[in-house]
């Protein structure tokens, strides 16, 4: 046993308090709509999750959804009170505080089908009545998240599903298990919300964005890498998707591992690195690369065949890589890049500098950073610079993340 029963240490959160891990839901007001499925057990995390990324929650629920999760449950994790039939106030109606999101989850194939026929005949189909209405006037955005056995998915839920999404409403993909339509993990309904809500400044963009560190292999065993794990790449890719891109993530062997909603590749190799790059930019119409990704500098001269007997002293000669941001450059002249650059042992002048001579090369941005460099909580600190602006400090991935598609939405 691990435990020694000593009490939890003190904290200043009160009982029904969250820690904000976001923002990106600040002062949206949301609907989260619960239907009759088993799936209903998951919904208290769901409504914690939601707003520890700042989003106030306001839970409607049918008589058949509390089968499976306590109306008392969901108004300790909302702080609000659930709404399970009509009452004088018409809150399906929301006039005296709409909603910004009507997310349906889980969505049952009785509430799919409900909503494509335009029925109205409960709290929760007349709360989405009145959410389409408001989402065909551009006022809010409507989600659904499918749960249901995989033998209720026929062609009349295809049509439905066919129809709302033709309406402007977005589905979230179940996860398909099993036989099943299982509700989608909570990470994605929440990414799929921030996405639904954030304006899509970035929607229809193609983006690709590497990151971590892209190993050389000695033999079939050993190999020369770093400690970069694409933490970075990770941010700007989630970032990216929030917005409304299409991204195309690569990271290399050891990186940290991305959300599943992210489309996202992980690369063994340096080789490997370049070919996948050069695959996706032959096949896809990429207006924006984001090349954040440690490359290696050196490789050796020959691999050895197979491993390399223990304890024998060894010598390696080792040759300069290509440099891959100039080759795909050169191959791909009409993409804007953004490359990033990392140095030690130097002071912020010659950074700049050194920033300021690879932009001449003809990239579109350059992100600049040193290891001495940090913020006061030990935060990656960066330089964003550009042709004919002023050198722009960036604090926290988060940040650099933000500031860098903003570039490309003129904000």
């Amino acid at each position: 046993m691990d435990w020694d029963f000593s009490p939890p240490p003190l904290s200043e959160l009160k009982d029904h308090d969250i820690v904000e891990t976001g923002t990106h839901l600040k002062n949206k007001r949301i609907a989260l709509l619960i239907t009759g499925s088993i799936a209903a057990y998951r919904t208290p995390d769901l409504v914690r999750e939601l707003r520890r990324e700042g989003a106030e929650v306001v839970v409607f629920i049918s008589q058949d959804g509390m089968r499976y999760v306590a109306k008392e449950t969901l108004e300790w994790c909302s702080l609000n009170p659930v709404i399970a039939g009509f009452t004088p106030d018409a809150e399906h109606l929301s006039d005296a505080a709409p909603f910004d999101v009507y997310l349906v989850a889980p969505a049952t194939y009785n509430t799919i089908n409900a909503m494509a026929t335009g029925s109205a005949d409960s709290v929760i189909t007349s709360t989405l009545a009145s959410g389409l209405g408001r989402m065909e006037h551009k006022q809010a955005a409507v989600l659904v998240a499918p749960a249901m056995h995989g033998s209720m998915h026929n062609s009349i839920l295809i049509n439905s599903l066919k129809k709302l999404h033709a309406m402007g409403v977005q589905v979230i993909p179940p996860r398909q298990e099993y036989g099943k339509n299982n509700l989608a993990a909570n990470e994605k309904i929440i990414a799929d919300t921030i996405r639904g809500v954030s304006g899509f400044d970035l929607q229809g963009k193609e983006i690709l964005i590497t990151g971590g560190a892209t190993p050389v292999y000695l033999d079939h065993i050993r190999c020369i890498t770093n400690h970069f794990t694409g933490a970075l790449a990770i941010n700007i890719a989630k970032e990216a998707y929030f917005r409304g891109a299409n991204v195309h993530l690569i990271l290399g062997r050891g990186s940290q591992t991305p959300p599943g909603y992210l489309n996202s590749k992980v690369v063994r190799t340096y080789d490997d690195y370049v070919s996948n790059i050069e695959a996706i930019l032959n096949t896809h119409s990429i207006e924006i690369g984001i090349f954040t990704a440690a490359v290696a500098d050196y490789r050796p001269e020959s691999i050895y065949s197979g491993k390399i007997p223990s304890g024998e002293p060894q010598t390696w000669t080792l040759i300069p890589t290509e440099k891959v941001i100039q080759r795909i450059h050169n191959k791909f002249p009409e993409l804007s890049m953004i490359t990033f650059k990392y140095e030690e042992n130097i002071d912020h002048e010659k950074l700049i500098e050194i920033a300021q001579a690879r932009l001449k090369e003809g990239y579109s941005m350059v992100v600049a950073n040193r290891g001495e460099e940090k913020g006061p909580h030990g935060e990656q600190i960066a330089w964003l610079v550009e042709q004919d602006k002023p050198v722009q400090k960036m604090i926290g991935k988060l940040e650099i993340a933000q500031q860098l598609l903003n570039r490309f939405v003129g904000k």
